[in-house]
């Protein structure tokens, strides 16, 4: 039977090239290359991005709004890992599941909003490194005031290692192995169940900076 044969043999021959360029669920999958950025596009601020050394390196632009540097792939429900070292005078964030609004008065993009993992150093007191803020949404912070404790688990000046889980209405982070946020929220699930990962710059005023934040070993999966 020469049809059939050829038939199964095209068909294993498909699935086989499906399986190759196919990520799975459960997959961990790499968003940055070490090289280049591609896969990711700037919105909204002018502060600098490049590739140094191997990290994304994000450099502060006085009197700039707040900058991110956004996935192009969006994202659901997922487990995200990166390192990240910044400035000790810079705040920063790594938006998960964002969007942006209707771009208003000629903007290129919108406005980037959405849930944010916030990357703050420690300094003497602690500070809310790993907590959910609520980049634009009008709500200010998502982690409850009586959960928002300042801590010293982010090593200022130094990698740090973040681990995030979003899973339904749950996000849940970690900093060098001790967890910090464990956050449930039905409302910013309703309007943010998938979105983009961005990497923030935080805007400066004039005559402040430069200040410097850079990620590395940036890394997802999805989750069923």
């Amino acid at each position: 039977m020469p049809g059939k044969i050829g038939y199964r043999t095209f068909t294993f021959a498909a699935l086989a090239l499906l399986l190759t360029s196919t990520t799975f669920a459960g997959e961990w999958k790499s968003l940055f290359d070490g090289k280049t950025l591609n896969g990711w596009t700037q919105k909204n601020g002018t502060a600098k991005y490049e590739v140094v050394d191997g990290t994304i390196r994000g450099t502060t632009n006085e009197g700039s709004p707040n900058s991110f540097l956004c996935s192009n792939e969006l994202f659901g429900d997922f487990e995200l890992e990166f390192e990240v070292k910044v400035h000790d005078k810079l705040n920063s964030g790594v938006q998960i599941r964002s969007k942006t609004k209707q771009p208003k008065g000629g903007a290129k993009y919108g406005r980037v909003y959405g849930p944010q993992v916030e990357i703050e150093a420690s300094g003497p007191n602690g500070a809310e490194a790993g907590y959910i803020y609520g980049e634009a949404t009008g709500r200010g912070w998502l982690t409850p005031k009586d959960k928002l404790i300042p801590h010293k688990y982010f090593k200022d000046g130094q990698w740090n290692k973040y681990r995030v889980v979003a899973k339904g209405n749950h996000i849940q982070t970690w900093i060098n192995g001790h967890q910090i946020a464990d956050l449930t929220d039905d409302e910013i699930y309703k309007t943010h169940p998938k979105g983009f990962i961005g990497l923030q710059v935080h805007g400066i005023p004039r005559g402040q900076g430069p200040y410097d934040v850079a990620w590395r070993n940036i890394r997802i999966r999805t989750l069923d």
